[in-house]
Parts: C-alpha cells; structure tokens; sequence
C-alpha cells in the first residue's frame, strides 16, 4: 500500500500570472492493497454505500459472446461479489460494455443499450435493472432500436429520457425516447431530432428542459442547447443554441457539472480535447437562469486533460482528477488533483495522484465524503485494476455529526436533523449518487436545504419543492459547518 501526502503551502496562480501563499493542507491519495476484479468502465454508487462496477465485454472484441461480469464492491469490507452475467432470450451474453444509466425513484439503475459488435461497433436495444439490495440484475422491456454511446436522464416525473448511440445497425440514433413502467412497451419514442454526440452530456432544469454542455464522446461537436420536452410523443423536442463557449471544437471527453448548489442553475464545463486529440484547459460557465443563457470564460484549469473526472464535494467545491493532455497516453497524464471553489472563482492544485488514469476511468464521491477512483484502459487489453482513493483535507478535521435525520423525504416536508453541532453548521445539503462513465455523470448534483431555525442541537430546515431541481431517488444527506467540514452522510429517500 502506497500513499501520498501533500503538506505544502499550495500557490494560486492569479490573473496577474504571480502566486499567493495558500495555507497547509492534509489531503493524500492512497492506493489500496487490492485490486478491482474487472475493469471498471462503469461505475455507480448505491444505496447501500456499495459501488456497482461493470464493464460487459470490456473493449475487448475477444470477450464478445461470452460470459461478462459485474461485480459488487463493499468499500468499507474491501471485499467484491459477483453477479450473474444477463442474457438474451436465446442465452446469449447481454454485453453492457458502453451502455447508458441513470437511478430511478426506487434507488435502481437502469441500464440501456450497449454493443451488439465491434468494429464498427452497433448498439444493444437491451435494457436491465440492477437491485442494490438483491445485488442482481432484472431484465426490463427493450428500447425502439439500439443504442452505444447513449445518454440516459432521470427525469424530475421520474421517468427515464436516452439520447442519442449508434443503433442496431451502427447508424446515429436520433430518436430520443422515454422510459415508464406506465407505458405499456415500457418505452415512447418522439419524432427524429437533430444530431448529438455520444454520451452528450445533458442536465435537468428547473423548469423541466434538458441542457447540452456541449460536452461529449468522440464524434463532432454540436453547439450547447437547451432542449424543451412537448407534452405528447408526436410533438418534436424544440431546442435553444446557447452561444459563448470558448474552444468549442474541444468537448470530446471533457467534463461538465451542475454546480453546487443546483438551485442556482450554472453549468461548468471543464477541459476535453478535440480531433487532433490534444486537451484543453478552458473552463466555461453559464447562467441558465438568465433570459438568453451565454458562456463566459471562467478562470482555467491548472492542468489541460481530456478523460477526466469531475467530482461534487460536500463542501460545495468541484475536485477534479484523472485524465492526459494527450489522448490515452498515460505518460502524459495530469496526476496533480484541482479543486475549483465557486465561491471565489479559485483553482487550487491539490495532492499527486499515484496512478495515472486515462479513457475508462472513473471517480465517485463516497458517503464519508471520499473520492473513489479506479480503472483506465489506455489501449484494448492493457487494463488498469488499481483502486486509488481521496481524500480531502477536511477529512483530517473534526467533523460534525448527524445524530438523527429521516428516512425518507417529501417535497416542501419542513423536517428536523439532530446534531451536537448545531450551532456551526453551515449548510444542508442532498447529493445524488453518481452514475459515471466517459467522462459523463448526468445523475450528480448537490441541492441546498436551507435552514430555517435552530437551537443548541437540532436544526429545522426545508427540502425543495422542486421535481427538477432534485428528481426523485435516493440522496446522501451531509451538513458542513462554517469551515466548510462535512459530516458523513446519511441516506435519505425523496419522493
């Protein structure tokens, strides 16, 4: 086992070009004495505190039609279990290997599509349920046509909304559909849209509209839009071009987030690179609360990467870490962490880590407040297994406690959370669980519960009324004191 530390007083790089002293901080890296059993090129954070990772045939064309497996990873136990690999009506092996998820309201994942061949490659129409309490996964009615590549988005109804994949025959899928255990087929399609890129990496609204970063998976680049839904499936999706992104040539396996908390509607996009598979370093925020929502440049990254993971603290930072400034070349990969803080607009370089990660990796916030990361697969065959986690420097804080807090949640519900520390704490906050591959994390995002009143150990506050700025599933509940410390989470279920 292996660890680094980072002790030294960090320096900010200022638009003036100097530096500023920055204080001591305590966060390391550790990789840990096991590896992961697969090659973890999806990766979802469950319910029960556990990670599901799968990866089908694993970008290995040798692996097609044969057994795949997906393994269930008890981080506190260090310990995986295996699950069965799905299969077709005639037997055959269900390949997940770049299929699409979201979470349902139940706390499920879905899964849609996935590669039928490689080569070109064509897109599975299959689609299951993994249940993180039976830890198996569920065969559940089939999409309209394939899909690899695809993006699913859990809606604030609770339905499921894919877009975009190659099809069954290896052609863009435009037809955007819908998925309800209502419908009778399980799946509506709307009519033909227009062109979007593989894993497009999209965010719920407020008012029910789906955004486009502008980040995505190979392919060309299409401009950031805002897409609203028509009420019936023979209306077509309308969109609004949201102009100002800088590089916009540059999204192939950059990063975007909603930035903390979702209320206040901002999307981050961070880095990618472009066809000649260099990376970039620009940053760029939008307003989508504004009237005509435009990007405007924000302070850029330490480090261009492309294949990166971007992480919501509890903290209400953005860590960032993984990726290269090459295309899956692992030698030129950015090993140095950042941390953007929206409040002041900083990036802060933070510890080194000691795995280089590049196409195929992922990175998960953990309850306690951790960061997980694993994989990398700079070329087919050649597999990185190595499980490295994170942890920021308020981990070596002393931390506030929630004492007792409830179970489930309902919108608007004025509810109340026990702790010894009510008194300095800071913020509420509800952190969907992240779904990650690519790059792409359509699930992740942090809403404010604001806090009305308190007394010496409990804090009354509200949960939002909101459908789409917290969709309905499960939610870490953590609190943060005026330190900007959070406690480890509990689970709370919003419905």
């Amino acid at each position: 086992m292996t660890q680094t530390n980072n002790k030294t007083n960090l320096r900010e790089e200022t638009d003036l070009g100097t530096f500023i002293a920055q204080g001591v901080t305590t966060d390391k890296w550790q990789v840990l004495s096991y590896n992961a059993p697969i090659l973890p090129v999806h990766a979802a954070l469950l319910r029960t505190g556990k990670i599901f990772f799968f990866c089908g045939s694993g970008n290995d064309p040798n692996q097609l039609n044969t057994p795949y497996n997906s393994v269930v990873w008890d981080v506190n136990k260090g310990t995986f279990s295996r699950q069965a690999p799905p299969v077709d009506s005639n037997n055959q092996p269900i390949d997940l290997f770049c299929a699409g998820h979201s979470f349902t309201p139940d706390g499920m994942l879905i899964i849609a599509g996935g590669t039928l061949r490689y080569d070109p490659f064509y897109g599975s129409l299959s689609v299951l349920m993994f249940d993180p309490i039976a830890e198996k996964l569920v065969k559940k009615p089939s999409m309209n046509n394939g899909r690899w590549y695809p993006t699913l988005l859990t809606l604030g109804s609770g339905r499921i909304f894919a877009m975009s994949g190659l099809d069954k025959d290896g052609k863009l899928n435009r037809q955007p559909e819908i998925y309800s255990s209502t419908f009778a087929n399980g799946w509506n399609a709307f009519p033909t849209a227009s062109s979007y890129p593989q894993y497009a990496q999209l965010f719920l609204l407020s008012n029910g509209s789906i955004f486009y970063s502008g980040a995505h998976m190979g392919g060309s680049a299409v401009t950031p839009r805002i897409l609203t839904l028509p009420g019936t499936f023979t209306q077509s999706i309308t969109e609004k071009l949201v102009p100002g992104l800088q590089d916009p040539d540059f999204g192939d396996q950059g990063a975007s987030v909603l930035l903390p908390p979702a209320q206040d509607q901002r999307v981050m996009i961070i880095g990618g690179g472009n066809s000649n598979n260099t990376a970039t370093s620009r940053v760029n925020i939008v307003n989508l609360k504004a009237t005509n929502p435009t990007y405007v440049g924000s302070r850029f990254l330490k480090y261009a990467r492309k294949h990166h993971s971007a992480v919501l603290l509890p903290d209400r930072t953005v860590f960032v870490c993984n990726g290269s400034k090459m295309n899956e070349d692992t030698t030129q990969s950015m090993l140095p962490a950042e941390i953007y803080n929206p409040a002041t607009n900083i990036w802060t370089a933070v510890a080194k880590q000691n795995v280089p990660r590049v196409y195929h990796s992922v990175a998960l916030l953990l309850p306690d407040g951790r960061v997980a990361t694993a994989g990398g697969n700079p070329q087919r065959r050649v597999d990185e297994l190595r499980l490295e986690i994170y942890s920021p420097a308020y981990m070596s804080r002393s931390r506030p406690i929630i004492q007792k807090a409830p179970q489930t949640l309902s919108y608007g519900l004025q509810f109340t959370i026990q702790t010894p520390q009510a008194a300095n704490i800071k913020w509420v906050s509800l952190i969907r669980p992240m779904a990650t591959t690519h790059c792409c994390d359509t699930e992740q995002r942090l809403v404010d519960v604001p806090i009305n009143f308190r007394n010496a150990t409990s804090l009354n506050v509200t949960v939002t009324d909101n459908r789409n700025i917290a969709p309905p599933g499960w939610y870490m509940l953590f609190i943060s004191d005026y330190n900007g410390t959070p406690s480890v989470a509990t689970w709370t279920q919003l419905s």
